[in-house]
């Protein structure tokens, strides 16, 4: 919360998307600022971006609605990041 800037910074331990947003945390502001800097590195309305887990945690699970997980995953690699290093355990988004 609080990170100045919104960005999605790349991987971190675990494969786990590090994503950082200006909004503060309070009234779920910096959760509705992760799912628009989401939907907007992937291409798809915001409505199609929501938290499902973790909506008072810095740890949160995002369900990313009609997109595979190869989609994601191509999607970021056009904005810019590398290949996640779980692209191919079966593990993370789900579509």
């Amino acid at each position: 919360p609080r990170g100045g800037r919104d960005a999605i910074d790349g991987y971190g331990a675990g494969g786990v998307l590090r994503v950082r947003v200006a909004a503060a945390p309070a009234d779920g502001r910096a959760n509705d600022a992760v799912t628009r800097l989401l939907a907007k590195a992937l291409g798809v309305p915001p409505t199609r971006v929501a938290v499902v887990a973790g909506t008072s945690s810095r740890v949160k699970v995002i369900e990313i609605e009609g997109l595979s997980e190869a989609a994601v995953q191509a999607a970021l690699t056009r904005a810019g990041l590398p290949q996640s290093p779980l692209s191919t355990s079966g593990r993370g988004a789900r579509g």
